[in-house]
Protein backbone atom coordinates (compact mmCIF):
# COMPACT_ATOMS: atom_id res chain seq x y z
CA UNK A 1 0.00 0.00 0.00
CA UNK A 2 0.90 3.72 -1.09
CA UNK A 3 2.34 5.69 1.90
CA UNK A 4 -0.63 8.40 1.02
CA UNK A 5 -2.97 5.90 0.87
CA UNK A 6 -2.37 4.46 4.06
CA UNK A 7 -2.12 7.86 5.85
CA UNK A 8 -5.85 8.61 4.26
CA UNK A 9 -6.63 5.84 5.79
CA UNK A 10 -6.14 6.81 9.28
CA UNK A 11 -8.45 8.25 11.59
CA UNK A 12 -6.06 11.03 13.11
CA UNK A 13 -9.18 12.38 15.13
CA UNK A 14 -8.78 9.32 16.67
CA UNK A 15 -5.74 8.70 17.17
CA UNK A 16 -5.34 11.76 19.14
CA UNK A 17 -8.50 11.79 21.21
CA UNK A 18 -6.68 8.20 22.17
CA UNK A 19 -3.66 10.02 23.34
CA UNK A 20 -5.23 12.51 25.11
CA UNK A 21 -8.45 10.36 27.11
CA UNK A 22 -4.71 8.07 28.17
CA UNK A 23 -2.20 10.95 28.96
CA UNK A 24 -5.47 12.66 31.27
CA UNK A 25 -4.76 9.31 33.45
CA UNK A 26 -0.81 9.62 33.37
CA UNK A 27 2.15 12.11 33.58
CA UNK A 28 3.67 9.78 30.21
CA UNK A 29 3.78 11.17 27.38
CA UNK A 30 2.30 9.29 23.92
CA UNK A 31 3.02 10.28 20.41
CA UNK A 32 2.75 8.85 16.93
CA UNK A 33 5.37 9.19 14.19
CA UNK A 34 4.33 8.19 10.82
CA UNK A 35 6.79 7.89 8.24
CA UNK A 36 6.26 8.96 4.83
CA UNK A 37 9.83 8.23 3.25
CA UNK A 38 11.60 4.66 3.02
CA UNK A 39 13.65 3.73 5.82
CA UNK A 40 17.13 3.45 5.29
CA UNK A 41 18.04 1.63 8.50
CA UNK A 42 16.01 -0.57 10.88
CA UNK A 43 12.28 0.61 12.07
CA UNK A 44 13.48 0.65 15.65
CA UNK A 45 16.81 2.64 15.29
CA UNK A 46 15.13 5.51 13.41
CA UNK A 47 12.25 5.15 15.84
CA UNK A 48 15.00 6.13 18.57
CA UNK A 49 16.85 8.64 16.72
CA UNK A 50 13.23 10.31 16.14
CA UNK A 51 12.63 10.21 19.84
CA UNK A 52 15.42 12.03 20.55
CA UNK A 53 15.16 14.76 17.75
CA UNK A 54 11.34 15.09 19.31
CA UNK A 55 12.57 15.48 22.18
CA UNK A 56 10.56 12.80 24.32
CA UNK A 57 13.94 12.07 26.24
CA UNK A 58 13.63 15.60 27.62
CA UNK A 59 10.23 14.64 29.47
CA UNK A 60 10.50 15.53 33.46
CA UNK A 61 9.72 11.79 34.69
CA UNK A 62 11.30 10.00 31.38
CA UNK A 63 8.11 7.97 30.42
CA UNK A 64 7.75 9.53 27.42
CA UNK A 65 6.22 6.18 24.53
CA UNK A 66 6.92 7.35 20.32
CA UNK A 67 4.90 4.71 18.30
CA UNK A 68 6.57 4.60 14.99
CA UNK A 69 4.99 3.59 12.00
CA UNK A 70 6.85 3.20 8.15
CA UNK A 71 4.22 2.14 6.11
CA UNK A 72 6.09 2.16 3.07
CA UNK A 73 8.32 -0.17 4.59
CA UNK A 74 5.58 -2.36 6.13
CA UNK A 75 7.18 -1.80 9.12
CA UNK A 76 6.59 -0.09 12.93
CA UNK A 77 8.29 0.51 16.36
CA UNK A 78 7.27 1.34 19.80
CA UNK A 79 9.78 3.25 21.88
CA UNK A 80 10.01 4.09 25.49
CA UNK A 81 12.39 6.19 27.71
CA UNK A 82 14.43 5.15 30.37
CA UNK A 83 12.04 4.92 33.09
CA UNK A 84 9.23 3.36 31.36
CA UNK A 85 11.98 0.81 29.92
CA UNK A 86 13.38 0.05 33.38
CA UNK A 87 9.89 -0.99 34.95
CA UNK A 88 8.81 -3.10 31.77
CA UNK A 89 11.60 -4.07 29.66
CA UNK A 90 11.26 -5.47 26.32
CA UNK A 91 8.28 -7.06 27.31
CA UNK A 92 5.65 -4.29 27.01
CA UNK A 93 6.72 -3.50 23.81
CA UNK A 94 7.09 -6.64 22.04
CA UNK A 95 3.41 -7.48 23.22
CA UNK A 96 2.14 -4.02 22.17
CA UNK A 97 4.51 -4.78 18.72
CA UNK A 98 2.77 -7.78 18.21
CA UNK A 99 -1.29 -6.72 18.61
CA UNK A 100 -0.03 -4.51 16.32
CA UNK A 101 1.04 -6.58 13.63
CA UNK A 102 -2.02 -8.36 14.01
CA UNK A 103 -4.23 -6.00 13.31
CA UNK A 104 -1.90 -4.56 10.21
CA UNK A 105 -2.06 -8.16 8.83
CA UNK A 106 -5.45 -7.51 9.02
CA UNK A 107 -5.55 -3.85 7.39
CA UNK A 108 -6.94 -2.30 10.43
CA UNK A 109 -4.51 0.13 10.41
CA UNK A 110 -5.78 3.01 13.18
CA UNK A 111 -7.17 0.39 15.62
CA UNK A 112 -3.36 -1.12 15.64
CA UNK A 113 -2.35 2.54 16.40
CA UNK A 114 -5.24 3.22 19.17
CA UNK A 115 -4.76 -0.10 20.19
CA UNK A 116 -1.39 0.36 20.78
CA UNK A 117 -1.83 3.76 22.74
CA UNK A 118 -4.36 2.81 24.63
CA UNK A 119 -1.97 -0.60 25.66
CA UNK A 120 0.90 1.42 26.37
CA UNK A 121 -1.68 3.92 28.58
CA UNK A 122 -2.58 1.61 30.61
CA UNK A 123 0.89 0.75 31.51
CA UNK A 124 1.72 4.21 31.98
CA UNK A 125 -0.89 5.21 34.43
CA UNK A 126 0.19 2.19 36.57
CA UNK A 127 3.16 2.88 36.85
CA UNK A 128 3.30 6.84 36.13
CA UNK A 129 -0.64 8.07 37.20
CA UNK A 130 -1.45 11.78 36.70
CA UNK A 131 -0.85 14.00 39.88
CA UNK A 132 -1.72 17.59 40.33
CA UNK A 133 0.34 20.11 38.49
CA UNK A 134 1.52 17.37 35.69
CA UNK A 135 1.45 18.89 32.56
CA UNK A 136 0.97 18.19 29.21
CA UNK A 137 4.80 18.41 28.02
CA UNK A 138 4.48 17.62 24.47
CA UNK A 139 1.85 17.65 21.80
CA UNK A 140 -0.99 15.53 21.00
CA UNK A 141 -1.03 15.36 17.36
CA UNK A 142 0.29 12.43 15.37
CA UNK A 143 3.60 13.38 13.52
CA UNK A 144 3.72 12.61 9.65
CA UNK A 145 7.12 13.22 7.89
Amino acid sequence: MRTKEFIGKLDHDGMVAAIRAEEATTSGEIRVYVQRGKLKEDPLAVAQQRFQRLKMDKTAARNGVLIFVAPRMHQFAVVGDSAIHQICGNDLWNTVVAKMGEHFRNERFSEAIIDAVHDVGAVLTKHFPRKRGDANELPDAVIEE
